[in-house]
């Protein structure tokens, strides 16, 4: 019941990787542009493995290791899909340092990436960050051009 004691706070969700943020209206898939899996926003990364944006647990690693899922302390949920279409990679280019179930801190590795792999073969590494369950709260969004991984605010959730 530790996410009741958290569920009124504000969570703050940091860059998971290092490169431009954009809005998800940019995203060239609808599913990600047209909020279908819910608010949230998109880095461009520059370089580096995708970290962990929050202190939680890890409750999704795609069996093709291309997307992974945190939840919060209060019960948030945040998927970081990486690239467009990487599904179709089958797992190659992405290096797993986690599982289900793992506790992560804030700034914690979770996957190592071959970004020139991915840019080589899909249609884009443009990396959505997602909140995919808090329709009862609040999303503001910080207004970062640039994300920093564990230093750059790109989001706050409270309840409204």
């Amino acid at each position: 019941m530790l996410s009741k004691l958290f569920a009124k706070r504000r969570l703050h969700i940091y860059a998971p990787v290092n490169g431009e943020v954009v809005p998800l209206s940019q995203v060239p898939d609808p599913v990600f542009s047209e909020k279908m899996l819910g608010e949230g926003l998109a880095i461009m990364p520059s370089q580096g493995a995708v970290h962990a944006p929050i202190d939680g647990t890890v409750m999704l690693v795609a069996a093709t290791k291309h997307a992974i899922g945190f939840r919060a302390l209060d019960g948030t949920e945040i998927l970081i899909h990486i690239g467009l279409e990487t599904v179709s990679l089958k797992g190659q280019g992405f290096h797993v340092l986690v599982q289900e179930g793992d506790a992560v801190s804030l700034g914690q590795r979770v996957i190592e990436v071959d970004w020139d792999y991915i840019r080589k073969n899909t249609k884009s590494i443009i990396t959505p960050i997602l909140i995919t369950n808090r329709t009862d709260h609040q999303v503001q969004y910080e207004g970062a051009k640039e994300g920093i991984v564990g230093k750059t605010l790109l989001m706050t959730v409270s309840p409204k």
